[in-house]
């Protein structure tokens, strides 16, 4: 087993009572002293959290095929994209399913940036430069040189306006800019994975610990692992390994809205046409209880009396109850009476919308 890496920050998590745990390959904090609970209501009821994603990946793009590369590699258009805007996409392979799911950030016409989860960045990275060589494109992995912070909930931007000259009023959202901040680049976006408004920010290393300490000065709250898990499933965003994996298509795990088939030729593509032809094989629902429990992940999801799939991401929620995100058989996706086995019981649910609480992203 390969040792486990830090980011920057970890003496800061340290420091700070954080529980430390393993995480795609990085010790990070699942908690803090306070607890995930304390941490979540923080984000969700108006105030800022700060979590640190370094361990994310993040991939450079450039050379004069930047854009045919990336129309060729991802499955959203690329093309669509203007400077300083940001793109939710996803990586396939040749049979239509998941690589990865990734954000692309135009920088300019022949510059782009691109943010990759934290367990698949070697693989990532690997399946885009073997393709690179068919390109005049140059493929540089910067993530071991940065450090990623988002700063979420409705103070967010309070605590980090003081810290730029730049106004955050101009950053719309899944819009960036690329700033300075003691004479480093450094690129502010208006995304995040919990929905509320809110930033990441792609640092150099150099200035991890002077921006974490300064937030945290400005009342923004760290946030750890569990919370970062639940908001992100209170609002049924994938995670890889779980809603989208190399063994599901953007057809059955609800992404055809980034999988543009109309564009030209991209890796997978045929794979996914036939399948959108023929039907899913499963499709992933959002239940919730009607009885007492919690849908934990790989708990087997019942209908008509029938085992039909399972659950890919559960909680208890504080603001809607049990609820879960599944992968059911395509002809139980919107009836049929559902329940989810909890430790032999069969507790009964319902379908529902996402997300399960509102989002207050600003749009």
């Amino acid at each position: 087993m390969s040792k486990l890496l830090k980011t920057p920050l970890y003496a800061a998590h340290v420091a700070l009572n954080g529980k430390i745990v393993p995480f795609a390959g990085y010790e990070l904090p699942v908690q803090y002293a306070d607890g995930a609970l304390k941490e979540y209501t923080a984000v969700r009821n108006g105030e800022a959290g700060i979590f640190d994603i370094t361990h994310m990946g993040q991939v450079r793009v450039s050379g004069p095929e930047s854009l045919a590369f990336l129309q060729y590699v991802t499955t959203n258009d690329v093309a669509k994209l203007v400077d300083g805007q940001v793109q939710y996409s996803a990586l396939l392979n040749v049979h239509g399913t998941f690589v990865d799911d990734i954000t692309t950030y135009k920088i300019a016409d022949a510059h782009y940036y691109l943010c990759i989860n934290a367990a698949n960045r070697h693989k990532d990275v690997a399946h885009l430069q073997v393709e690179a060589a068919n390109f005049d494109v140059i493929v540089s992995d910067e993530s071991d040189s940065t450090t990623l912070l988002a700063l979420q909930g409705a103070k967010a931007q309070a605590a980090l306006q003081p810290l730029l000259q730049m106004s955050l009023d101009d950053i719309g959202y899944y819009k960036f800019a690329v700033t300075t901040l003691d004479g480093h680049e450094i690129i502010v976006s208006r995304t995040g994975y919990t929905g509320e408004d809110g930033f990441e920010i792609y640092l150099p290393n150099a200035l991890a610990e002077k921006v974490w300490q300064a937030l945290l000065d400005n009342g923004a709250v760290p946030i750890g692992l569990a919370a970062r898990d639940m908001l992100r499933t209170e609002m049924g965003y994938a995670l890889y390994g779980h809603e989208i994996h190399d063994g599901v298509t953007p057809v059955e795990a609800r992404l055809m809205w980034i999988t543009k088939l109309d564009k030209g030729d991209f890796i997978g593509k045929a794979a996914v046409a036939a399948r959108k032809a023929e039907g899913p094989q499963q499709r992933l629902i959002a239940i919730k209880l009607t009885g007492r429990g919690i849908p934990r992940e790989h708990y087997k999801v019942w209908v008509d009396g029938v085992e039909s799939g399972e659950v890919t991401s559960g909680m208890h929620s504080p603001m809607a109850g049990g609820v879960a995100l599944a992968y059911v058989k395509p002809e139980h996706a919107e009836q049929g009476d559902i329940s989810v086995d909890i430790r032999g019981k069969l507790i009964p649910a319902e379908r529902t919308g996402l997300p399960f609480v509102r989002s207050n992203v600003k749009k």
